[in-house]
């Protein structure tokens, strides 16, 4: 199994604790990760865009002048799209972006993520984090100790008012959980800082 330091709030290395190789020491698949990324983000689209096209908007029913004899161009109405109030050309309209992923690829991914983030140093394993008040100040105080002070994810087993209250605030971090844990955040963050009762509940449930 792989290992890794145990650290605790103050940044200080106190152990080390193993790693479960089915999530930490997976085959790196970047197809997997960029077909889920790009399906997360579609799924943040609204989709609800919407412009008329020249059989939709108001007015134009009427021929603006005669056929022939005038010099100018043959028109019809003044809804085409060259005209000012003129319809939109292929108008956008609502719709759904959803991009399905089978349930393999996606935990593929996530185990893929995972392990890059673990080759490239970029996992802390917390012993735990416990503040005593929700003082932004004291979850950055953290943060400093351990490093991990630009785009910092902290991921919690559960709510902890405290130490999410305290990251609110900050620009460069934020706290997510283990059930909302998802591929796009783990590799936009520079550092992802898991408590261990964390990463007990994501063995749990992915190795």
């Amino acid at each position: 199994m792989a290992k890794t330091a145990l650290y605790n709030m103050e940044g200080a290395a106190i152990g080390e604790v193993e790693l479960s190789d089915a999530i930490f020491a997976s085959s790196i698949n970047e197809a997997a990760m960029h077909l889920v990324v790009r399906s997360y983000l579609a799924a943040q689209r609204q989709g609800t865009q919407s412009a008329k096209t020249r059989t939709e908007v108001r007015g134009g029913g009427r021929k603006i002048y005669r056929q022939k004899g005038t010099g100018n161009a043959r028109h019809h109405g003044n809804r085409a799209p060259q005209f000012t109030h003129g319809g939109v050309v292929f108008a956008p309209k609502p719709r759904d972006y959803y991009i399905a992923v089978p349930k393999k690829v996606r935990r593929l991914a996530f185990k893929s993520a995972m392990t890059s983030k673990l080759n490239a140093g970029e996992i802390m394993i917390v012993d735990e984090i416990n503040l005593a008040e929700g003082k932004t100040k004291l979850m950055a105080k953290v943060l400093k100790n351990l490093n991990a002070e630009k785009k910092a994810l902290v991921v919690l087993p559960e709510r902890e008012e405290n130490v999410v209250r305290a990251t609110a605030n900050l620009a460069e971090a934020a706290t997510t959980y283990v059930n909302t844990l998802n591929v796009y955040d783990i590799l936009n963050a520079n550092k992802l800082i898991l408590t261990k009762a964390a990463l007990a509940l994501v063995e749990e449930v992915y190795a």
